[in-house]
C-alpha cells in the first residue's frame, strides 16, 4: 500500500501552523530576536522561566496544584520552538525538530478536562514529551530523518510511544536523528544539521541529537531515543542531560527502526535522574509484540523513584575504567572531569578503585559488534510490516517491486550522502555468515568477561566518560564515545552531568552495571545529581519575554 506525499515537511509551513493553533494575533508572534519577542500573556507568572528550569517533576506539582494547565505547558514549549528551532539573533537555530503534533494542543485540553472530573493518569499525565522519527506513531509521518521515507505512516503506534500516551504525555513533536540512526552527529537529509544549544556551532552528539537538543534547549521537558551504540548516551551527555540505555529486554522496542535486534533499546533522555525513572515507570516491562522483554518479567520495580536517596553512594564501590580516560590535549579536559566525578561520589561515601588495564575485555569490545550484520535483516522485517504506507514508486526501485526494502532506499539516494555510503556497505548481508555468528559468541565472551571483573572487584557499577573529549565543531567527525561496553553485552548504564570543560561544553559521566540493576544505578546517579548539581540550562535558549 501506498501513500502520496507532497513536499517534504517546510519549516516555515509548520512555524505557521503550530503559531495559528495558538490562536494567537500577529502582533504577538515570537520574533527571531527572543528580546524584542512580545508574546502572549500567560495565566501562571513566570512560567516562561519555569518551563527552562524546571523538568517533569516540578511540572508535575505545578499541574497538580492547579498552578498551570496543560494547554499553557504546550503552548509555552511551542513558542520555545518557534523561536529556537529557525535563525534567531546571531544564531544558526537549534533545528532539533522534524515535525510538530498538530493535535498536541487538543490533546492537552483533553488532558485538563479529565483532571478537573478527578482523573489522572500518573504522574506524566498533561506532560509535553518529544519522541524521536524512528519511533511509530500513528497519527505522525515516521522518517528515520530520511526523505526516502518522508511521509510514511506506520499502522500504529510503538509500544513505548502506546504506553507514554496511556500514561498521559502529550508528543509535542517528533525530533531529528541522524539518519538511520547510523551516526553521532545528527545530520539527515530530512532534518538538516542539529545544533548543540550549547555552542551552536557544534554537533549535539548522535543518532538521538534531535531529542537531547531539544530537551536542552527546552523544547519539551524529557524526550525519548534509541541507542544501538551511544544514541542516547551521547547526546545527553553533549547536552547536559541524564540518558539511560536500559538493560536489553527491560522495554520494548516494538514500532522502532530497527539497527540490530541484539543492540537496540529504547530510553529516556531527561534533565534530570528522577525525570528518567518517572519515564521508566510509564515504558518499561513485558511485551508480547518483543519477545526479550520476557527477561523483564519480576525485574521491575512498583516505581524506580522509590530507590533515589541521598544516601545511595554510601557503602558502594565503584571502578573506573582507566583504559578510557585520555591523555591527549584534547581528551584531558574530559578526564579531568571524569576524575572529579569519581572524587565526588567518594565524597558520598563510595569506594572507588581503579580498574587496571583490560585488554582481553577491550579485544571482546572490538570483536562484539553486529549492526552491520543485522541491518538490512532487521529494517526490511519492519519495513514488511502489514499497514504500513510509503512515498508512492519506493517499492518498485529494487526487486521484490511490491515491497519497500534496504535495497530501495539505497537505489532512491534520498540519503544524506554519508549515510548512504554507510547503507551501500550494508546491503547483502541479510544471510548469517561465520563471521557474524563468531560476533555473537565474542559478544558472549564479553558479557562473562565483565561479569566476571565486576564480581572479581566487588563491584556495584563500572564509572567512565561517555564521550572522551567535548563536543566537536560541524561538520567534523565526532572521536572519544566509549558505547560498546554497554551496546555490545546488553548490561545498562546511565550517563549524567560531570561538569564543563574550559569551553563552557558538558561532559558526561557515565555508570554501568549488571542486567536490571536500573535501581540501584539511578540511585547513586540521584546521590550524585544532588550533590554536584552540575546542570545548567544553555545560554543560547533562554527564557523569553512574557507581556507585562
Amino acid at each position: 500500500m501506498h501513500i502520496n506525499i507532497g513536499i517534504p515537511f517546510a519549516r516555515r509551513r509548520r512555524l505557521a501552523s503550530s503559531v495559528l493553533a495558538l490562536g494567537l494575533a500577529a502582533g504577538a508572534l515570537v520574533a527571531p530576536n527572543a528580546s524584542t519577542a512580545t508574546p502572549p500573556l500567560l495565566s501562571r507568572p513566570g512560567l516562561a522561566n519555569d518551563v527552562v528550569t524546571m523538568g517533569v517533576d516540578d511540572l508535575r506539582q505545578l499541574l497538580q496544584r492547579r498552578q498551570v494547565t496543560s494547554v499553557q505547558l504546550v503552548r509555552e514549549y511551542l513558542r520555545r520552538i518557534d523561536a529556537f528551532e529557525d535563525a534567531y539573533g546571531d544564531q544558526p537555530g537549534i533545528n532539533a525538530v522534524i515535525t510538530v503534533n498538530d493535535d498536541a494542543l487538543d490533546e492537552a485540553a483533553k488532558l485538563d478536562t479529565e483532571r478537573r472530573k478527578g482523573r489522572v493518569r500518573g504522574p506524566l499525565h498533561g506532560i509535553p514529551i518529544l519522541v524521536k522519527d524512528n519511533y511509530d506513531t500513528h497519527d505522525m509521518p515516521t522518517t528515520n530523518g530520511s526523505e526516502a521515507l518522508a511521509g510514511t505512516r506506520p499502522p500504529d503506534d510503538a509500544t513505548q510511544v502506546a504506553k507514554l500516551r496511556a500514561a498521559g504525555a502529550i508528543i509535542i513533536a517528533k525530533t531529528n536523528l541522524h539518519e538511520y540512526a547510523s551516526g553521532i552527529t545528527t545530520i539527515s537529509s530530512l532534518g538538516g544539521q542539529t545544533r548543540n544549544p550549547y555552542d551552536q556551532t557544534r554537533n549535539p552528539g548522535g543518532s538521538s541529537g534531535g531529542t537531547a537538543a531539544g530537551v536542552a534547549a527546552s523544547f519539551a521537558p524529557v524526550g525519548m531515543g534509541s541507542d544501538t551504540c551511544g544514541s542516547i548516551r551521547i547526546p545527553a551527555a553533549h547536552n547536559g542531560l541524564v540518558g539511560l540505555r536500559p538493560s536489553l529486554g527491560l522495554s520494548s522496542r516494538d514500532g522502532i527502526q530497527p539497527m540490530s535486534a541484539t543492540q537496540d533499546v529504547g530510553g529516556p533522555i531527561g534533565k534530570s535522574v528522577r525525570d528518567v525513572a518517572l519515564v521508566l515507570d510509564a515504558t518499561v516491562g513485558y511485551d508480547v509484540k518483543d519477545s526479550v522483554t520476557a527477561a523483564s518479567i519480576g525485574q521491575t520495580p512498583e516505581s524506580y523513584t522509590s530507590s533515589l536517596s541521598t544516601q545511595a553512594l554510601r557503602g558502594k564501590r565503584i571502578g573506573v575504567l582507566t583504559d578510557v580516560l585520555g591523555t591527549t590535549a584534547v581528551e584531558q579536559p574530559a578526564t579531568d572531569l571524569i576524575r572529579q566525578a569519581a572524587a565526588d561520589m567518594s565524597a558520598q561515601g563510595a569506594t572507588v578503585v581503579d580498574i587496571g588495564h583490560q585488554q582481553r575485555i577491550l579485544e571482546l569490545v572490538a570483536g562484539s559488534d553486529v549492526v552491520n550484520d543485522e541491518f538490512e535483516r532487521d529494517l526490511n522485517r519492519y519495513l514488511a510490516q502489514p499497514g504500513i504506507t510509503f512515498p508512492e514508486g519506493l517499492a518498485a526501485l529494487e526487486e521484490p517491486r511490491d515491497q519497500v526494502t534496504l535495497a530501495d532506499i539505497v537505489t532512491s539516494g534520498k540519503v544524506t550522502p554519508t549515510v548512504l555510503a554507510t547503507l551501500q556497505g550494508r546491503l547483502g548481508r541479510s544471510q548469517p555468515t561465520d563471521a557474524y555468528l563468531q560476533r555473537l559468541l565474542t559478544r558472549t565472551e564479553l558479557q562473562n568477561a565483565l561479569r566476571e571483573l565486576i564480581a572479581s572487584l566487588d563491584l556495584d557499577a563500572v564509572l567512565y566518560p561517555t564521550v572522551m573529549q567535548q563536543a566537536t565543531k560541524i561538520p567534523e567527525s565526532q572521536p572519544g564515545s566509549t558505547c560498546p561496553l554497554s551496546a555490545n553485552t546488553g548490561f545498562p548504564a546511565l550517563t549524567m552531568p560531570a561538569g564543563f570543560t574550559p569551553d563552557h561544553l558538558p561532559i558526561g559521566v557515565e555508570l554501568l552495571s549488571l542486567p536490571f540493576t536500573e535501581p540501584t544505578l539511578l540511585a547513586m546517579a540521584y546521590d550524585y545529581e544532588q550533590a554536584t548539581q552540575h546542570r545548567k540550562p544553555p545560554a543560547s535558549t533562554p527564557p523569553l519575554r512574557a507581556r507585562s
